[in-house]
């Protein structure tokens, strides 16, 4: 769901941006930034970002934010045998834990997500 949402929020404020860009400039793609651009710039440059109200922020998850992620996963697949696993093994186990912590705020809206 969070992943829906926050593709949902990228598209609506670049939709925006390329209208009202659109507008200002005349219909010139030179000037237009790529959606891939765009968000990069948001993450980047924040006056550019406060320019379109979206702001992102990724950060590297530490090993123990890593090692809390993955326990319901191990609990679930090794039963009680997880309590035993150390956070050094999150990166010796076949499922694929997050490494980073994505936020995405948009006006009233706080998104959270993690990504490898």
């Amino acid at each position: 769901m969070n992943k829906e949402r926050y593709n949902q929020i990228i598209n609506e404020v670049y939709e925006n941006y390329v209208k009202q860009n659109d507008d200002t400039v005349g219909r010139c793609d030179l000037w237009t930034l790529k959606k891939e651009e765009f968000i990069n710039n948001c993450k980047i440059d924040s006056e550019f970002s406060e320019t379109w109200g979206l702001k992102i922020e990724e950060r590297e998850l530490s090993l123990e934010e890593r090692h809390q992620l993955a326990l319901p996963i191990w609990k679930e697949k090794y039963g009680p045998l997880a309590d035993m696993m150390v956070p050094t093994n999150v990166d010796n186990t076949p499922f694929k834990i997050p490494t980073k912590l994505i936020t995405l705020t948009y006006k009233d809206t706080i998104i959270e997500s993690y990504d490898r």
